[in-house]
């Protein structure tokens, strides 16, 4: 097994040490910023977030760099993308502190997109992520870790940046989700 997918298979061991952490720890212990609340909880998220963030980033950068791109790692890579970050995104709905209509959609899209998929490559096609695939993720990833700053330093000057951020994820995606329909409804329809 190569390194790339070591990382991927890392990437989705931490989802649930994010939910132990989230769910195990007071959103009030050891407070590290009076001003917004921020507490050890969303910091110690943020962090292990921000650590399964970057082994998205190497492993696709290793993989195509070293040409070691392979079918598990086609197949799980966007797995744990979405594992990560639906995982957390729902966990902030549970704590209020994320729309829930927002994250509803995004969900939703991520489930449509993933049936196309599927039924895409049942036909031998294999669709990769395009430039909107790519941009809703990453947009999803700032929302996440603004959330779980509680907006700071943003919330000090009253601008809601983790929420425009997170509806802006959510028109992206439903953007992307269009552009993979477009392309790929083909496949599911064929069968009607």
């Amino acid at each position: 097994m190569n390194l790339p997918n070591k990382l991927t298979i890392l990437r989705i061991a931490l989802v649930p040490v994010v939910v132990a952490v989230y769910l195990c720890v007071p959103a009030d212990a050891g407070i590290v910023n009076a001003a917004t609340g921020l507490g050890l909880r969303n910091l110690l998220v943020l962090i292990i977030f921000a650590l399964a963030s970057i082994t998205d980033y190497l492993d696709g950068m290793l993989a195509r760099k070293n040409n070691w791109i392979t079918s598990f790692g086609k197949f799980a890579d966007p797995i744990a993308d979405k594992m990560l970050v639906n995982t957390v995104l729902i966990l902030l709905v549970w704590a209020h502190a994320a729309n829930v209509v927002a994250v509803l959609i995004m969900i939703a899209r991520d489930l449509i997109v993933d049936g196309l998929r599927m039924s895409a490559a049942q036909s031998g096609e294999v669709v990769s992520a395009g430039f909107f695939g790519k941009l809703k993720t990453v947009l999803q990833m700032i929302a996440i870790l603004l959330l779980l700053l509680n907006n700071w330093p943003f919330a000090l000057i009253g601008v809601p940046l983790a929420s425009i951020v997170l509806w802006a994820a959510t028109i992206v995606s439903v953007y992307s989700g269009w552009i993979y329909f477009q392309k790929l409804k083909k496949y599911v329809l064929e069968t009607m």
